[in-house]
């Protein structure tokens, strides 16, 4: 009898293990997508995001945006519509990652992920619109290169954004010497949109004038803005009138 008891014991503790491993386990979904909390946006191809309990920045896998607020580059053509774009299709959306088979992390200690939104992928619709270019191909991470080569095709056909400016994209980033520009720094496609004035001050600070604003009129502009948005990831504060 006691045999059969300790038996039935042994039963009970093995089901529990295995019981507590599916739960384990069960943070990764069928097909390979990884729930994470976003925390910010840093760029176009770059955000932060809570993974494993802890705070990431995730680089994304195969493609390539215009630099914003670079050391050395400043901010490119087209960065900030970037930059803006992937706000937007993460904000109020449920928000995955999914790993290659290749490296998990670069060299600057940034995860290696394509970024969904709520199923989507973040990096092909970014594509799709001419705001990035396929780039950074290592195999084994190249799971859906295919796939970001079509859609990058599709838009440089098309002429949208980075495209509509000849010899703006190349193989080791963007050239923004290619891309005609107006006295203000805007791309001529896009200034009559863009009223925000900036300006900076005697006293080296900068500030925006929107075009409501009581010095708008007399203020002149150094650099200008189609957001506030845009004026503040620049570095410059409302004007306090």
């Amino acid at each position: 009898m006691k045999i059969w008891i300790w038996l039935f014991l042994a039963l009970v503790v093995l089901t529990g293990c295995e019981e507590t491993s599916n739960t384990t386990l069960s943070s990764t979904s069928s097909d390979g997508m990884i729930p994470v909390e976003l925390i910010n946006v840093i760029d176009g191809d770059t955000i932060k995001v809570k993974y494993n309990g802890k705070t990431e920045t995730v680089r994304y896998l195969l493609i390539d945006t215009p630099e914003v607020q670079h050391q050395t580059l400043g901010n490119q053509p087209y960065g900030d519509e970037a930059s803006d774009r992937n706000s937007q299709l993460l904000s109020n959306s449920a928000i995955s990652l999914e790993f290659d088979d290749g490296d998990r992390y670069d060299d600057y200690n940034r995860l290696l992920a394509y970024v969904y939104a709520d199923g989507k992928s973040v990096q092909e619709t970014l594509l799709n619109e001419g705001l990035a270019r396929v780039a950074y191909v290592f195999p084994p991470n190249d799971r859906h290169v295919e796939a970001f080569e079509n859609a990058e095709r599709k838009a440089r056909n098309d002429g949208l954004g980075v495209w509509q400016h000849e010899n703006y994209v190349t193989n080791r980033g963007f050239d923004e010497t290619k891309v005609e520009m107006d006295v203000t720094g805007l791309t001529k496609e896009n200034s009559n949109d863009c009223l925000i004035k900036g300006n900076i001050n005697r006293e080296n600070k900068k500030i925006y004038h929107v075009p409501q604003g009581k010095y708008y009129e007399q203020t002149k502009a150094e650099k200008w803005f189609c957001t506030e948005q845009q004026a503040m990831k620049a570095g410059f504060k409302k004007s306090g009138e």
